[in-house]
């Protein structure tokens, strides 16, 4: 029997308006937070919202989060093709182990911090 389905997640994608990648990626990730309703999916510009993201290395685009309360699952670049984040979606279940590559101690605690902001809405 399988684990049920984790709920109220949280989906952030750190992009910036310049790059051509984040732009054509966005209709996408904001159809994908359409379709999975029940998760709050957030858009953050590194240069507009820079504040939020000042301890993250960001390399490449897009760089996401996903997170649910403090509990972090994902955090890193994923290619920009949206099937791949709904498949991470469709997967994460109770027992997800956390896919946060090789961040250092630095980066993991920025990536935590901002998820603690975005979950009481500070984004």
């Amino acid at each position: 029997m399988s684990n049920r389905l984790m709920s109220n997640l949280l989906v952030a994608c750190l992009c910036a308006e310049w790059c051509d990648t984040c732009r054509k990626y966005r209709p996408d990730f904001v159809a994908l937070g359409q379709e999975f309703s029940q998760h709050r999916f957030v858009w953050i510009d590194i240069e507009d919202q820079g504040d939020l993201v000042i301890d993250i290395e960001i390399e490449n685009f897009p760089t996401l989060l996903v997170a649910q309360g403090s509990r972090l699952l994902f955090a890193g670049t994923m290619l920009p093709h949206i099937g791949h984040l709904r498949r991470l979606l469709q997967t994460l279940d109770e027992s997800a182990v956390p896919q946060v590559g090789e961040l250092s101690p630095v980066e993991l605690a920025a990536f935590h911090t901002l998820a603690a902001q975005l979950d009481r809405g500070k984004a």
